[in-house]
């Protein structure tokens, strides 16, 4: 998708109330569950990761460099894909820590 259907599908998640945490837990969990019986294999995996990351791009603290905000982002949601990380509330600086 392009910024202008991300951003779409943005605006219809938040009329609708879905940008919870407990829907991104079980979303996470479902698709690790999914990926340990074979239901999906990596690259749908890091196609809903993809997603997930534009979406969240969307909202990037301007102050932090896209690069770098992307970088991070995509290393959080592999540690939690993985489920090497818990999901919960973390701040820009888990996201993009500054050097």
């Amino acid at each position: 998708m392009g910024y202008a259907e991300d951003k779409q599908l943005h605006d219809s998640i938040e009329l609708v109330g879905m940008r919870t945490q407990a829907t991104t837990v079980g979303l996470i969990q479902l698709a690790i569950e999914l990926r340990r019986a074979g239901v999906l294999d990596q690259g749908a995996i890091d196609r809903i990761k993809g997603v997930i990351a534009n979406e969240i791009s969307l909202n990037r603290p301007r102050s932090i460099p896209a690069e770098q905000f992307q970088t991070h982002l995509r290393n959080r949601l592999d540690r939690l894909f993985s489920g090497e990380d818990a999901v919960g509330e973390v701040g820009p600086e888990v996201i993009a820590p500054h050097r």
